[in-house]
Parts: structure tokens; sequence; C-alpha cells
């Protein structure tokens, strides 16, 4: 385990960068932390939390990594908001699909791994999706430990963080936000090659024990516990159950929570015709199991109400995908608490159910 410094960080960047790299990480925009293509990352922001409420904040420190998750998914770069698949042009069709570029997500926190694991399940297992393949397969994952975690954070209760697991190329942890310095480890060849570019001296006991120190502070520091054994089969046994007609007053069916999912992967397809050429695209974008439409089938809307669409999206969420996948689709990030325009809490409304079941 090497201890890095924050120019050690910059000049990771700076060399994947030089080697063709697209390096993807944290930038502030629209008033949040959001993903997108960096030179250098943020300093000195954090951000308070609460369902249905997201500030962001100024730190008093020099934290490159003291906010907690946004709502920016690492999805859209695997899994784009809209794609191309394919185009028909005098009778011909022709892939769209596109030589991938080099990528490295740079700040992905514990339960964010997890999550493009289960996608990689979702889009790499009985049948593959040859641009997520593709994409992924030329990705880099720059996992961060969390040293704080917000008001909506309980991941600790799906076992997904906040210590980083398995699944990352190099792994750093933050310590000293006033004068920081990064613990780094490797998990694979490719993360052992970037500490072997940067260099940098090798970590002392005591900043390990620093580090496991933060880790079990950010687990005290969580408010939501979320009871997950025997799950499924509670949510099978409470279709008819009251609550949900509670839960349905309260939802919009704006499909925040979907957009903000880290797995959520549903989408529709259309064409788009070019009037000039008539040459035909078939795309595919986003999609969310919340519009009446998406339920659509064999002439008439299958979940007609708001009650039916959100007992969809839960039930499928924390049990079905247990069945297809065998892990569940919730790694407890709280995006969905923050982001829900109402506020509401799933692992209150599933604690609702389970306590009259």
């Amino acid at each position: 385990m090497q201890r890095w410094t924050p120019r050690d960080v910059q000049a990771l960047i700076n060399g994947l960068r030089t080697e063709g790299v697209r390096v993807l990480g944290p930038r502030v925009g629209d008033a949040a932390i959001l993903y997108d293509e960096i030179e250098t990352l943020p300093i000195g922001y954090g951000d308070e939390q609460a369902p249905g409420h997201y500030r962001l904040t100024a730190r008093e420190d020099q934290s490159r990594f003291g906010y907690n998750l946004g709502p920016s998914t690492w999805k859209q770069f695997l899994f784009p908001p809209e794609e191309a698949i394919f185009r028909v042009q005098d009778g011909e069709f022709i892939s769209c699909r596109e030589q991938p570029e080099r990528m490295a997500f740079l700040g992905v926190r514990a339960c964010e791994l997890a999550a493009i694991s289960i996608q990689d399940q979702v889009f790499m297992g009985d049948f593959t999706d040859p641009g997520y393949a593709s994409r992924r397969e030329n990705l880099l994952l720059i996992a961060v430990n969390c040293s704080q975690a917000s008001g909506n954070c309980f991941c600790a209760s799906t076992g997904d963080g906040p210590a980083v697991g398995v699944g990352a190329d190099l792994i750093l942890t933050e310590l000293r936000p006033e004068d920081p310095y990064y613990l780094v480890e490797a998990q694979t060849e490719a993360g052992q090659s970037m500490i072997s570019a940067v260099g940098g001296p090798a970590a002392a006991p005591g900043e390990i024990d620093a580090r496991d120190e933060a880790l079990a502070a950010t687990r005290l520091q969580m408010q939501r516990e979320f009871a997950t054994e025997g799950i499924a089969e509670a949510l099978y046994a409470a279709l008819d159950h009251p609550h949900w007609d509670a839960v349905a007053e309260r939802c919009l069916a704006c499909g925040n929570c979907t957009q903000v999912c880290p797995t959520c992967f549903c989408s529709s397809t259309r064409e788009q015709v070019n009037p000039v050429s008539l040459e035909v695209t078939h795309m595919r974008r986003w999609e969310s199991c919340f519009t009446a439409d998406h339920s659509y089938l064999s002439g008439g809307v299958v979940r007609p109400s708001v009650k039916s669409r959100y007992r969809q999206w839960l039930t499928h969420k924390l049990a079905g995908w247990e069945q297809q996948f065998g892990v569940s689709g919730c790694t407890g990030c709280g995006r969905c608490v923050s982001w829900c325009p109402v506020g509401i809490d799933l692992t209150e409304e599933v604690a609702e159910i389970r306590r009259s079941v």
C-alpha cells in the first residue's frame, strides 16, 4: 500500500489523459456534484442530504472526496441514456456500434462499484449487450473508500459499503482532509501499473489504522437501517397490503428514483427516420417503470395506477432481482431518497409493510 499526496493524484489523472484515456470523475455543475470528463478534482465541497433534499455545501478544508453521492451515476457512460443500435439504409442493416474509447472512472464509491457489478450481470449475463460489454472491457475503475456518510446512506445494511470490496483496479482512501493524503492499494495488474507510474512511499502502519478507524466511523454515521433478510418473501406476501395505497397517494410517478438509481435498466426503443435520405435508425433510450406506457402490452396498459407501478418498482428491485440475478437491485446509495420530490424513503416504506406481514 502506497501513500500519495494530492499532487500524486493529479499526476495519475495527467498520466491517464496522456495515454489517451478519457478520465471521468466528479465536477461541480447545476449546484450538485456531477460525473463528467475532468482534468482535475474539485476541492472543498460537501453536501447535506435528507429525504427529498440535496444541497451542495462548502467545506472548510482541502478535501477532494468530501462529498456524498449526487444525481449522476456511472451507468450513463456504460449504458447511455440514448444510443443508436443500428440503421437501415437502402434495405441494408448497418450496425451503429462504435469503437469504444478507453475510460477511467475516478471516485467510484463502494455502493457504486456494487451497482456496476449488478449491471454487469444484467448486460453480460445470459445475454450479452455488445455495446455495454465493449465499453466495460475498456474501463479502469478507481474507487474511493467513504470517509463520511450522508443522511440517506444505508450501504452498511445492504453489505455494499462503506469500504470498497472487490472489483476495482485501484482503491484510494482520503485521510486528514485539512491537509489530505491518500492511501492507495491495487486490486489488479492495471491498478499496480498505475501505482508504479506515479510512485510514492509505502504507507505507515499508523496510517492504515487511521483508514480503518475512518471507515468504522462512517458506518456509525449512517442513520438508516434496512433489514434485508427475508425481504423478498415479505414483499411477495404483501402484494395487496393497504400501505401501497398510502405510498401511491404521495408518489408523483415522476421517475426521479429510477433515473438516479445506479442499477435500474428499463429502456424503450423507437425508430428515428431521416425524411431526406429515408434512413431509419433504431434508437434505445432510458425508460422508467413509473410511466404507464412502459407497461403497455397487447393493446392495453398492464399497470394503470401509480400504486401498481410503485409496487412493481419496489418488488422487482428488492425481490425479483434476487430471482433473476441472485442479488438485490439496491446497494444502499440513498439516491432515490434524496431525489424523490416528496421525500419517499424506501427503507421506511418496506419497514412499514414488514411490520404487519
